[in-house]
């Protein structure tokens, strides 16, 4: 866990400019490979909906069934801003042990904070 809050420190570093100015076209792309397990639409697949994640508490998705880690990581209202997305983005595993999600990861900030822009306003792109 302390890797991963030497990485999250390392991203708020270098990203902070990044996140805010993120490139939404290119985290379009970035999106695919989120795609198969997750919509920008208000539809749940094999994991919750990502539309209006940002902003929106932890595990809160009323019509998806999280797993019992997931929601005890939303336990004390966490809501999912852009540090925290950009936290989890770099390893889900690390930070939720336990999850359901598979993905291993993103390795590169310029793509966390390009699809943390695109999932602000998907409909745009």
């Amino acid at each position: 866990m302390k890797h991963l809050s030497a990485l999250t420190t390392a991203f708020l570093c270098l990203a902070a400019p990044a996140s805010a100015e993120g490139d939404a076209v290119a985290g379009k792309m970035v999106f695919k490979k989120c795609a198969p397990c997750h919509s920008v639409e208000p539809v749940n697949r094999v994991g919750p909906t990502l539309a209006g994640i940002v902003g929106r508490p932890v595990a809160s998705v009323a019509d998806y069934e999280y797993s019992a880690r997931m929601r005890a990581f939303a336990e004390g209202g966490r809501v999912w801003n852009e540090a925290l997305i950009a936290e989890y983005l770099l390893s889900p595993k690390a930070m939720v042990p336990g999850t359901r999600m598979t993905f291993a990861g993103l390795k590169k900030i310029e793509d966390i904070a390009n699809l943390i822009a695109y999932l602000k306003a998907p409909a745009g792109y």
